[in-house]
């Protein structure tokens, strides 16, 4: 890319997850060794990654605000902001005491957006009142509002003939503090039904907005367990357990799906060998009880 393109004709993001590095230079050298990785002289994007919580102090204690405002003034960073996956209340704090981000990355998508852990809607509002563009994270809910059940896609017929994952694309255009859409595509057909929902993103009416939320309703009542699929809690497992596709089951037999749980396992932990460490709970960005899910998932399957 970077040899067959001029600089200003792509745009690159990268983060930092300085909560999981072990000290302050090693979490300050994760810029430099990004832009020698990449090959370019300066970054787009910079994000501090899943700011919130304990982790906050680790940004605070390595000194990271003040590190990244530096290297934005260096030309080294364009655009200085951060993740985060806590609610409206935390993303106030950290907005309040970092007015000079200049942007945030928030999960938002129809599902979670009165959800009582993530509130889409609530944090979007707090972003727009610091007058902060937003970055939108999991528009499609790990894959889960590209395949709804057909009792939500009945609702999202309304729509006029766009796809499930292109609704939920277009949601998430309807609000004017949404700068840029992130969307994990895996073939050519997934990114071209992308770009084609995405030619006009006009803002959904209130009629639009109705099918939407009543295709959530649907979801909401069928949805066994709300993991995005992130992965986070894989590595940490000491029992090897695929914590995403054992809940991937759960979910699938809630809905009336078939559920290949043996397959999902074979070869790695079954969910009833969890050793309950709770690593994976520290690092889950849904703030999952995935040691009690995984225990009620083996009862399922087991």
């Amino acid at each position: 890319l970077v040899e067959r393109y001029p600089r200003e004709a792509f745009t690159l993001a990268t983060k930092c997850l300085a909560w999981a590095l072990p000290s302050k230079e090693e979490a300050q050298a994760c810029l430099p060794t990004s832009l020698e990785r990449l090959g370019v002289d300066y970054i787009d994007y910079y994000l501090l990654h899943n700011v919130g919580g304990a982790r906050t102090a680790k940004f605070d204690e390595y000194d990271m605000w003040n590190y990244v405002a530096q290297a934005k003034a260096d030309g080294l960073i364009r655009h200085v902001g951060f993740s985060m996956h806590d609610g409206p209340e935390v993303l106030e704090e950290i907005l309040t005491a970092h007015p000079e981000v200049d942007f945030v990355q928030l999960q938002v998508n129809y599902l979670d957006w009165d959800d009582p852990v993530t509130e889409s809607a609530r944090c979007l509002e707090v972003a727009a009142k610091h007058g902060l563009p937003v970055i939108v994270m999991e528009p499609v809910k790990g894959g889960k509002l590209a395949d709804p059940p057909q009792a939500a896609r009945a609702e999202l017929a309304a729509l006029g003939g766009l796809s499930p994952a292109g609704a939920a694309l277009r949601f998430c255009a309807s609000f004017p503090n949404v700068r840029m859409i992130l969307s994990g595509m895996g073939s050519m057909d997934m990114m071209e039904d992308n770009l084609s929902a995405m030619a006009r993103p006009e803002p959904f009416g209130e009629e639009e907005m109705r099918a939407v939320f009543r295709a959530r309703d649907v979801l909401a009542a069928q949805q066994a367990i709300p993991c995005t699929g992130c992965r986070y809690c894989v590595d940490g497992c000491p029992m090897s357990i695929p914590i995403p596709e054992v809940f991937a089951c759960a979910n699938d037999k809630a809905q009336g799906r078939e559920a290949d749980y043996a397959q999902a396992t074979r070869g790695r932990g079954r969910a009833s060998q969890c050793v309950k460490c709770g690593k994976c709970e520290e690092i889950c960005p849904q703030h999952l009880e995935i040691r009690s899910l995984l225990e009620r998932t083996a009862q399922l399957f087991e």
